[in-house]
């Protein structure tokens, strides 16, 4: 087994898979404990979905480097559910249903009327459910990932007190004269860029498995919100090291492999916290 992890990871391909994979899953992890608190889990599926529907755009369009269709309007998308998320007539949960519902069916509707591609089933699953292989990371995607990585490490560090202010009270966050406002946009266009780098290695409809799953599992065990954010962080990066290892050994899915991974993680961690609690 060891001899044989050992002749895989001397693949550079493979190196940039477990790179992305557990970067992806340490600013997933990070941003994923405040999203789940705030009850605003789905935006992860939300967006997804809203990032097949410009990858969609990207390929009829023949846009040579996707991710600059993609990037903006999945941020633009994030911030139209946060501003519309606020409205009383129309509450966040629905907003989420109804962009992530339209955005996939216009992203397939796009592929299957103007698709140049002869495999274009092949290609809309690989979208959705991440790629069957782990040949399609290129050394960009790998400093796009350590770049964006870095970023939410800094900000999560550097505004860890506001975001934990607005995680949990953020009625008395603003009546302090913070800008609650601010830091609701900052955490989701971070989201929406984690979630675009994250759709080449766990597809479009896995990616909220990253964001949901560890938090939801630390959880089970923890109850502070700094115990809760380090465990999920851990949590998450044991599960996409472990995920990947798995699916190179077994010819596995990548994406799927590592959602797996992560429901394992929250059944133990649910019996965990249930052998404490008594």
């Amino acid at each position: 087994m060891a001899r044989m992890l050992e002749i895989y990871f001397g693949y550079p391909f493979v190196r940039y898979a477990m790179i992305v994979g557990v970067l992806i899953a340490l600013s997933s992890s990070l941003l994923g404990v405040s999203l789940v608190l705030k009850r605003f889990s789905f935006i992860g599926d939300g967006l997804s979905h809203v990032a097949f529907g410009a990858m969609a755009a990207a390929t009829v369009l023949d846009v040579t480097n996707d991710m600059m269709v993609i990037l903006p309007v999945t941020i633009g998308s994030a911030i139209l559910l946060l501003r519309t998320g606020q409205n009383a007539k129309l509450k966040g949960d629905a907003v989420i249903a109804m962009i992530s519902v339209g955005a996939l069916a216009l992203g397939y509707l796009f592929l299957n009327l103007f698709s140049r591609s002869a495999n274009l089933t092949g290609d809309v699953c690989s979208t959705l459910f991440g790629s069957t292989a782990i040949l399609t990371l290129s050394v960009l995607d790998v400093r796009l990932c350590v770049f964006m990585s870095v970023v939410v490490l800094l900000i999560f560090t550097i505004f860890y007190h506001r975001i934990f202010a607005v995680t949990f009270d953020e009625t008395f966050a603003q009546a302090t004269g913070m800008k609650a406002d601010r830091y609701n946009l900052l955490i989701a266009v971070v989201t929406a860029s984690v979630i675009v780098l994250a759709m080449k290695l766990v597809g479009s409809l896995l990616i909220s498995a990253l964001i949901i799953f560890p938090a939801l599992s630390a959880m089970r065990i923890f109850k502070s919100f700094c115990g809760v954010t380090a465990a999920s962080a851990v949590i998450s990066v044991v599960c996409a090291a472990s995920g990947i290892l798995l699916s190179i050994l077994a010819s596995t899915p990548v994406g799927a492999t590592i959602v797996c991974m992560n429901m394992g993680m929250f059944a133990l961690c649910s019996l965990v916290g249930l052998l404490f609690a008594r």
